[in-house]
């Protein structure tokens, strides 16, 4: 990742609310699917709750990533 999208990251997460509750929410998320990921075995429930978090984190960094494109398109 380049300097540059690192720092429209953390500009967007001091400046955007919407960044940022989008950020808080793909950080929860991405927290789940680790702890589902070290399990041998999921249940089928489990396994439901892994591919709809990946399907929500997904969305999730589509729009965050919609953002950043917005931003930086303004800013140049």
């Amino acid at each position: 990742m380049s300097v540059n999208t690192e720092s429209l990251k953390e500009s967007l997460l001091e400046e955007n609310e919407e960044y940022r509750q989008l950020a808080s929410e793909h950080h929860e998320y991405e927290s789940r699917l680790s702890l589902l990921t070290e399990k041998a075995v999921l249940t089928d429930e489990e396994q439901v709750e892994e591919t709809t978090l990946k399907k929500k984190k997904l969305r999730l960094k589509d729009r965050m990533e919609a953002i950043a494109r917005a931003h930086a398109s303004v800013a140049s």
